[in-house]
């Protein structure tokens, strides 16, 4: 094993959506990936309970195609800790692992888990958060449930699912809505649970990279029929950052809004600098680094990208420009 870190997804999305029918898929299919797959509910939408047994509060089984199914009631940085002393002691293998939020959270502070607390850190790397979204029924739950929101706020990838029971129509508008609430992840609708396993791995979406695809049509898109909470705006300058004058504004902007800013991220150009600085965040959790050299003849500028909640874009936009040199 040279690399120690194990890498995590986090599948998220709301009830019916189709989530557990990929779980299941998982945990079943010969698919040549050894992954452990944590179930974070109780409920009659479960996975299968034939591969649970009840009568434990956590209960770690081996399934036949060399996959591992664990539920959790509770902590999960203990059952986090608890699957790498196992795999430590070679009593179980696995290579990577998928985390089920339940269908109503907010898979922020899921997410936080692997930032925050040093001995994950030290043992897995957060891969992406993907949110499966039911086209039939997609509509009525973002109108209905501001969770539904924020889990597409969250969202690195999406898989839109049941997409064989809408009309074209109906499934380009709710892409339209999707895209206006995260513009950086690509949605990609899937049949029957039927994502191919490699669509959900290793999408390296908390990478501190230089890229920032944001669906350019989204750009272009200004008809918002939908009022939603979790929005997202996208700021582009051609001038340079002033480093310090950025650094003390988002600080701020995080103190009183980070619990509202889902996912941010940004590739920045900076006075001073001949590499670009790539940042982002996941609510009050920012990171930064140097990025790629600007190549000769590069039109040098920073673009940004915010979703949260309610969040006042003039505010943003105006303090940004202020930190401009």
């Amino acid at each position: 094993m040279a690399n120690k870190h194990v890498p995590v997804t986090i599948l998220t999305g709301f009830l019916g959506s189709g989530k557990t029918t990929l779980l299941n898929r998982i945990l079943k299919e010969q698919h040549g990936h050894r992954i452990a797959v944590i179930e974070n509910e109780f409920g009659e939408e479960g996975v299968d309970n034939d591969l649970l047994l009840q009568d434990r509060d956590e209960q770690i089984v081996e399934m036949n195609n060399g996959c591992i199914c664990c539920t959790v009631r509770g902590d999960l940085v203990r059952i986090l800790g608890d699957l790498h002393a196992r795999r430590e002691r070679k009593e179980i293998d696995f290579e990577r692992v998928v985390i089920e939020t339940t269908g109503m959270a907010d898979p922020g502070p899921v997410a936080q888990t692997f930032f925050i607390d040093d001995d994950i850190a030290d043992r897995y790397l957060l891969d992406a958060v993907i949110t499966v979204v039911d086209a039939k029924h997609g509509e009525q739950q973002l109108d209905e449930n501001k969770e539904a929101q924020e889990q597409v706020g969250f969202a690195d990838r999406i898989l839109m699912s049941k997409v064989d029971l809408v009309d074209e129509g109906t499934q380009r508008q709710l892409k339209e809505r999707l895209m206006r609430i995260n513009p950086r992840a690509p949605i990609k609708p899937v049949h029957f649970g039927d994502a191919p396993i490699d669509e959900i791995l290793d999408i390296r979406g908390f990478n501190l990279n230089a890229i920032l695809e944001i669906d350019p049509e989204f750009l272009t898109s200004d008809e918002h029929d939908h009022d939603d909470a979790v929005q997202s705006f996208v700021f582009r300058s051609a001038r340079p950052f002033d480093p310090a004058k950025l650094e003390d504004f988002l600080s701020g902007l995080i103190q009183v809004y980070g619990p509202d800013m889902l996912r941010y991220k940004g590739v920045l150009y900076m006075k001073g600098s001949d590499r670009q600085t790539v940042f982002q965040g996941v609510h009050m959790m920012m990171g930064a680094d140097s990025g790629r050299k600007w190549q000769p003849g590069e039109k040098r500028s920073s673009k940004m990208v915010f979703i949260g909640r309610n969040l006042p874009k003039d505010t943003f936009i105006k303090g940004l420009e202020q930190c401009l040199a």
